[in-house]
């Protein structure tokens, strides 16, 4: 699994966002919508360089304030693109195949906690419908079970230590120019477009 990808520099490390290319497989979005996300998506890869930039040179660190400060709104924004950057690379690796079709190795392991792989997918799409940021398929080590997570911003409702199997953005930007207000269409061409394949390799990590 890739993550983000960073250039090492004679003045640090820099983020360089992944070249995710739009195909006939991606049938979740049109071309026009997918084009507008990465936009957004190399937004958030331009201000963690920024950021990194403030924190080398200890911006604001002997101002420090809780209530108010320069350095409060350098880590606030830290977390934010930061999460923007991982959440959106995630969402883009598991979407676009022809493949929909989940392992048994997948259906099983849901099926442990859920009773059945139908009733993790009606949670799951029910998960979508109530986020307002993401909805996101976790494993959670502490009690050994997979749980769909709900955020309703990069870095609100995260669960600490879970590790994301399959990410839905569920933020207006992710589907309106398409779908207008028509959200479970979304979600519901979403489920149809998953590459079950990525989903896999993730869920091989934890055994």
């Amino acid at each position: 699994m890739e993550l983000y990808v960073i250039e090492i520099m004679e003045d640090g490390m820099k983020f360089v966002k992944l070249n995710f290319e739009y195909s006939d497989d991606v049938t979740v979005i049109n071309q026009e919508q997918f084009d507008v996300h990465m936009r957004l998506y190399e937004g958030y890869i331009n201000k963690m360089n920024e950021i990194d930039a403030l924190l080398k040179d200890n911006t604001g660190v002997k101002e420090a304030n809780a209530t108010y400060s320069e350095f409060r709104g350098i880590k606030r924004g830290e977390t934010y693109a930061l999460n923007g950057v991982i959440l959106h690379e995630l969402y883009f690796e598991n979407i676009g195949s022809t493949n929909n079709t989940p392992s048994t190795m997948i259906t099983q392991m849901l099926s442990r906690d859920y009773g059945s792989f139908d009733n993790w997918k009606n949670q799951f799409v029910a998960t979508a419908k109530a986020s307002r940021g993401w909805a996101i398929l976790c494993y959670d080590p502490r009690s050994d079970s997979f749980r769909n997570d709900s955020l309703d911003t990069h870095d609100d409702g995260y669960m600490a230590m879970s590790i994301p199997l399959l990410v839905l953005d569920m933020y207006e930007h992710a589907y309106f120019l398409q779908y207008a207000d028509n959200k479970v269409e979304y979600i519901n061409r979403f489920m149809d477009n998953i590459d079950w394949q990525v989903v896999g390799e993730r869920m091989s990590m934890l055994q």
